[in-house]
């Protein structure tokens, strides 16, 4: 495993601690690593939004949530924010903000 997804490992960890999302998770959980990596303890769930559109874009293109983070309903923003709060976490515990 390299440090991209044991970085993302950890992140889904904390997001979903009962869960083992399917391979093709993976590369999405990677680009939360990525948000870890840049930004650390301040990801917002717009930039996790974001993430989760450049991955729905290959592997759900006709997602009704391919949308600007502005333009979402508040409960459907709402659903960004535990995966936000996993990378903020898994930020402060493998050190990786500044």
């Amino acid at each position: 495993m390299n440090y991209l997804e044991l970085i993302a490992a950890e992140i889904q960890r904390i997001a979903e601690p009962d869960s083992s999302p399917p391979d093709d998770y993976i590369s999405l959980f990677c680009q939360y690593a990525v948000l870890a990596l840049a930004k650390g303890e301040a990801v917002t769930s717009e930039d996790v939004h974001d993430a989760w559109v450049v991955w729905a874009i290959e592997h759900d293109p006709g997602n009704r949530n391919i949308l600007p983070f502005k333009e979402l309903s508040l409960s459907v923003q709402r659903e960004d924010e535990p995966y936000a709060e996993a990378i903020r976490e898994a930020a402060r515990k493998l050190q990786l903000s500044d």
